[in-house]
C-alpha cells in the first residue's frame, strides 16, 4: 500500500482470521487486567480535566488542575505508556453497546469512555486535546507525553468511524500534529473500514475477553495510513434537497479550474461538500438503498438485526426493479450514460480524460477500500498482465487513487457481491468529475459510505459532483 509496509498487510473483508476472532474473541497470551489498566489509563488530574473542559467548553477554567498536578511536595505525575480514548456509539451492536461501555469503564479510567450521545468528537478534539496542548505549553511534561502517545479507539460501525477520523482530521486543518492513529470495535453490519485494517467483520461472541485484547491491540499495534476523499456538488441553485448527515450546504466550494466546462452555468449555484473513506455511487444500488432507509425508519420493527435487514434489503431490491424491471419507461434509457459524463485523472497523470461509460451500466461506483458491502472485494486481485494493460495499479487504500468500477444490474451485482466475477472495471483516479443533466430523468439516487440521497436534475443546466483526495491521511492502527 504506496509507501508504506505495513499497508500490504490491508486485509480484503473476508478473512478467515475475522471468523475466529469472532468466536474465539482473539487467541494469544493472557492479558492481565491491572497490567493492562496500568498502561492505558491517563492520569486522574488530566482525564478529570479534560472531561471538565469538554462539559464546560471551556479550556481555561480547568487549570486548577494543573497547578494542584504540579504543587509544592506533589509527586510529580508520570504518563500511561499507551494512553487511550474511547468513543463508543452505545445504541450499536444490540443488547451488547450498553454493556461493552460498562465493560470498557471497567477497564480504564471511566473518563476515557465516552458515549457519542452526549459527548461528540468534535467536542473531544476542541477541548480535550486542547487541555492537553495547554498544560503541556504550560510545562507540563505528563500531558506533553500524553498528547503525543494518546491512541483512540471507534466502537460502532462505519459510520460512526468515519465520524471519529473526519473529527480528528481536523487537527491536521488547523496545524496541531500529531493525529492520533484509530482502532476499530466492529459493532456496525458491514464493518468495511474494521475488516479493512484487521479488526473483523463482527463483534466478538466472547465479548468480555475481546475487549481487553482488542485494547492491548490497540496499545500495541503498528500504524498504517488511509486516503480520505473530498465531494463537492455544484448544481443549479433552488432546487430543494433533503441531504444525508455526511454531506452539508457550503458557501465557498468551487469546481476545478483546470477542466473546463461544456455548456453555460446556472446563474446561481447551490453547493454540497462532504468527505467519504469506503465509497460513492450513483443509480440503483443507491436507489435501493435510499428506499430501504426510509422503508426502516418508518418501520423500524421490520429491521432487528443484520440478518433481517439484508433479508429486507433483498427483497425491496426486487420490488425497485434492480432484478427485473426497467427503471424508465423507455428500455433505451436504463443505462447511466444517457445522464452521465465521466471525468478522471488517470493513474500517472495530470490531465484530465473523459472515459465512456457502457451502455448497460446501471450504477456506478467509486471505491476506496479493498472492502465493500459486508468484506467483498468488487474490484478483484487483478493479475499484473492485466493491471498493465488497462494502465492500473495494485489498489490499497492508502495508494492516492480510487478505483471506478460498474453493475449492469441486479442479477450482475449479485454474481459480483459472491466474487464470482469482477465488476465491470472502468477507470482508477486520482480525481474525478461527474456531470449530469437531466432529460427524461428528472432525479438520480447517490450513496456515500451508506448514506443515501434524492440528487434532483435539470433539463438546462448540469449538476457537477468532484472527487479529490484530502491532502492528508488518517492514521490507523492495524489490528493483525
Amino acid at each position: 500500500m504506496g509507501s508504506s509496509e505495513l499497508t500490504t498487510t490491508v486485509t480484503t473483508g473476508r478473512s478467515s482470521s475475522s471468523v475466529i476472532d469472532s468466536i474465539w474473541g482473539c487467541t494469544g497470551t493472557t492479558i492481565h487486567k491491572e497490567d493492562l489498566r496500568k498502561r492505558i489509563t491517563i492520569p486522574e488530574y488530566l482525564r478529570v480535566a479534560m472531561r471538565e473542559a469538554i462539559a464546560k467548553k471551556d479550556v481555561d477554567s480547568v487549570k486548577r488542575y494543573y497547578d494542584m498536578a504540579y504543587a509544592d511536595g506533589a509527586e510529580t505525575p508520570t504518563a500511561a505508556e499507551s494512553p487511550i480514548v474511547v468513543f463508543i456509539n452505545a445504541k450499536s451492536g444490540g443488547r451488547h453497546g450498553p454493556e461493552l461501555k460498562a465493560r470498557l469503564q471497567d477497564l480504564m479510567g471511566e473518563e476515557q469512555v465516552f458515549d457519542l450521545s452526549a459527548v461528540k468528537p468534535n467536542e473531544f478534539v476542541q477541548y480535550g486535546l486542547s487541555c492537553l496542548e495547554k498544560f503541556a505549553a504550560l510545562g507540563d511534561t505528563c500531558a506533553k507525553e500524553t498528547r503525543e502517545k494518546i491512541r483512540i479507539v471507534a466502537a460502532g460501525g462505519d459510520g460512526t468511524v468515519g465520524w471519529v477520523l473526519g473529527c480528528l482530521g481536523e487537527l491536521k486543518t488547523h496545524g496541531r500534529d500529531p493525529l492520533p492513529p484509530t482502532g476499530i470495535i466492529p459493532l456496525g453490519t458491514g464493518n468495511d473500514l474494521s475488516r479493512s485494517f484487521g479488526w473483523g467483520g463482527s463483534f466478538p461472541f466472547n465479548w468480555r475477553t475481546a475487549t481487553k485484547r482488542i485494547l492491548d491491540r490497540v496499545a500495541n499495534g503498528p500504524i498504517c495510513h488511509l486516503d480520505s476523499w473530498d465531494l463537492v456538488i455544484s448544481m443549479p441553485g433552488g432546487e430543494a434537497m433533503e441531504t444525508p448527515y455526511s454531506l452539508k450546504p457550503s458557501e465557498c466550494a468551487s469546481l476545478a479550474q483546470d477542466l473546463e466546462i461544456d455548456g453555460e452555468l446556472p446563474e446561481k449555484s447551490s453547493y454540497y461538500q462532504g468527505v467519504f473513506y469506503n465509497y460513492f455511487s450513483i443509480g440503483m444500488d443507491a436507489q435501493v438503498a435510499y428506499g430501504f432507509h426510509h422503508l426502516r425508519n418508518e418501520k423500524p420493527y421490520l429491521a432487528q438485526g443484520p440478518l433481517s435487514n439484508k433479508l429486507i434489503y433483498s427483497g425491496y431490491s426486487c420490488k425497485q426493479g434492480w432484478f427485473f424491471a426497467p427503471c424508465s419507461s423507455d428500455p433505451g434509457l436504463r443505462g447511466l450514460n444517457n445522464i452521465l459524463r465521466l471525468y478522471v485523472k488517470k493513474v500517472n497523470s495530470s490531465k484530465w480524460e473523459q472515459v465512456p461509460i457502457p451502455s448497460s451500466v446501471r450504477s456506478i461506483v467509486t471505491l476506496n477500500l479493498p472492502s465493500y458491502g459486508s468484506g467483498r472485494n468488487p474490484w478483484g486481485n487483478l493479475k499484473p498482465e492485466y493491471l498493465e494493460k488497462k494502465g492500473f495499479v495494485e489498489a490499497h487504500a492508502d495508494d492516492g487513487y480510487v478505483e471506478i468500477f460498474g453493475l449492469k444490474h441486479g442479477w450482475h451485482a449479485s454474481m459480483v457481491m459472491a466474487e464470482l466475477i469482477s465488476a465491470k472495471h472502468i477507470a482508477q483516479a486520482s480525481a474525478i468529475r461527474f456531470e449530469l443533466r437531466g432529460g427524461e430523468w428528472k432525479e438520480a439516487y447517490m450513496q456515500m459510505d451508506g448514506e443515501p440521497w434524492k440528487q434532483p436534475m435539470n433539463k438546462e443546466f448540469s449538476t457537477f459532483i468532484e472527487i479529490k483526495r484530502v491532502p492528508f491521511q488518517s492514521a490507523m492502527v492495524h489490528g493483525e
